[in-house]
């Protein structure tokens, strides 16, 4: 750790899971009894728009409801002492990173509290529901879709992550499955580069055997204590 400057940390459901939030998928394929294909594509808002609105909107509605854990809070702590380079990357759509006082994030799946208007491409911050159709506030059109990327679209922000990837010194995985790409592909971009790599997770991610340590257990125990050991040297 003495040599370490600048760490990217990957971010899951795993982490927002102790907060009350669901994993993604559970493991019979369904997320909240739905099929992903249903609610989480591109092709699905085509075809069934209110489905997929609703289903957000109770989303929308369990983030609001959610309060920040111990580990988001100790990664907020990170953030704040931590005086190198820190880009917290999450694929949660929750904002319990920033609740808890976190500002170096980036959301690469987009987030549950956002709207984009497909008319104008104005996003805005969004609590309310989106089934009703609202105007969008820039442009007043009904075009209004959460902004989250779905299946068959690029995640945000994805030169600004290879470029941290490739200057790390550490890469951490914080509650992550291994198995959604491009975010399951960062722990060997990172390896490549030259940066160690960790993994805090409840049990072993698909791509465990990348890292070159592995701790198991609750990010609300594991988190904290990592970033204690951190900040201690």
């Amino acid at each position: 750790m003495d040599a370490t400057r600048n760490i990217v940390i990957l971010t899951g459901a795993g982490i927002s899971a102790e907060s009350g939030l669901a994993t993604f998928r559970a493991e019979d394929g369904l997320w909240e009894e739905h099929r992903v294909e249903d609610v989480a594509t591109p092709e699905a808002f085509a075809r069934d728009p209110v489905l997929v609105q609703r289903f957000y909107d109770m989303r929308r509605a369990g983030v609001l409801a959610a309060q920040p854990n111990a580990a988001h809070h100790a990664l907020a702590r990170l953030d704040r002492d931590w005086t190198g380079d820190l880009l917290i990357v999450t694929q949660n759509i929750d904002d319990l990173h920033e609740r808890a006082g976190a500002h170096r994030v980036l959301h690469m799946h987009g987030e549950a509290l956002g709207a984009w208007c497909t008319a104008c491409d104005a996003r805005h911050r969004w609590t309310e529901p989106l089934s009703d159709n609202p105007p969008c506030p820039a442009c007043s059109e009904g075009a209004l879709r959460p902004d989250i990327v779905w299946f068959g679209e690029m995640p945000y922000g994805m030169e600004r992550i290879f470029a941290a990837l490739a200057d790390a010194d550490l890469f951490v995985s914080v509650g992550t499955s291994g198995a959604v790409y491009p975010a399951a592909g960062f722990v060997q971009a990172a390896a490549e580069a030259g940066a160690r790599t960790l993994e805090l997770n409840l049990d072993r991610s698909l791509g465990s055997r990348l890292f070159d340590e592995t701790r198991l257990g609750p990010a609300s125990t594991l988190v904290p204590a990592w970033v204690e050991e951190v900040l201690a040297r």
